[in-house]
């Protein structure tokens, strides 16, 4: 019985330093690897040898990024999976109707993932590519995705972390999120103004399955100077039925 324990440990070691490369921003050298995957140095470098044989590490010089291979996962998810090949023509509609920047996050472990995104004609100021990850505490998308979790999952994933700096000036204090989140939950929807990116405003729903089960975030985001009060409150109801009707859509799993 202590073979399968010890493959799942190397298993599980072999995607945390997997999951470090993603996250870098930046080649990362063998010691940066191994700190922030907490792993000893000779344990990674034989992980990385195996990855780079496989394609999802590369090496350039004496620091590692992650490899061409993490692409072709990427791909098969965008083409293969419902709730991916769903999204397009919804953010699409919704982008076409709003006027505004549509995209679609999952939670991925204690992130959000953006894994599709419209453009619309209020360009924004700044590009934002699918995969990347951000944290779920900061922006409407994230705090969407923690207003359905659990209690205790989302002490677990506060554990971390401070008050948090925003953008737009001031601070979000870790005591005020249990109420912003009883909101969100409450009113079906979020609403963020400068939280993560100064000058940025995004509305929010939740996309259910049928059975209930959050499976996604879907939103619009456009400019402050482009978005007032009155034009928030007509885009509330737009993303809310854009959700419904992809979620309605989504095959329930388990």
């Amino acid at each position: 019985m202590a073979a399968p324990t010890n493959n799942m440990r190397s298993l599980d070691r072999a995607f945390d330093v997997l999951g470090v490369l993603q996250d870098a921003k930046q080649p990362l050298r063998l010691s940066e690897v191994a700190r922030h995957a907490s792993l000893h140095v000779a344990t990674v470098q034989r992980i990385l040898g195996v990855l780079l044989d496989r394609g999802y590490a590369a090496r350039i010089g004496d620091t590692y990024t992650a490899g061409p291979a993490a692409l072709a996962v990427a791909h098969a998810f965008m083409v293969t999976n419902p709730l991916s090949v769903l999204a397009q023509p919804t953010l699409q509609q919704l982008a076409a109707n709003t006027g505004f920047t549509a995209s679609m996050y999952v939670r991925v472990e204690n992130s959000r993932v953006l894994i599709a995104r419209v453009e619309s004609e209020h360009p924004l100021s700044y590009v934002l590519p699918v995969g990347e990850r951000l944290p779920l505490y900061l922006g409407g998308a994230g705090k969407t995705i923690l207003a359905h979790l659990g209690a205790e999952e989302v002490e677990t994933i506060l554990a971390g972390i401070g008050d948090v700096p925003l953008a737009g000036g001031g601070t979000l204090r870790k005591d005020e999120l249990p109420a912003q989140l009883d909101k969100i939950r409450s009113d079906g929807f979020a609403v963020s103004v400068s939280e993560r990116l100064f000058g940025i405003v995004s509305v929010t729903a939740p996309v259910r399955a049928a059975d209930g089960t959050l499976v996604a975030v879907l939103g619009v985001t456009g400019p402050t100077d482009a978005l007032d009060d009155a034009q928030i409150a007509h885009l509330i109801p737009e993303v809310r039925r854009a959700a419904t009707t992809l979620g309605a859509r989504v095959p329930v799993t388990g």
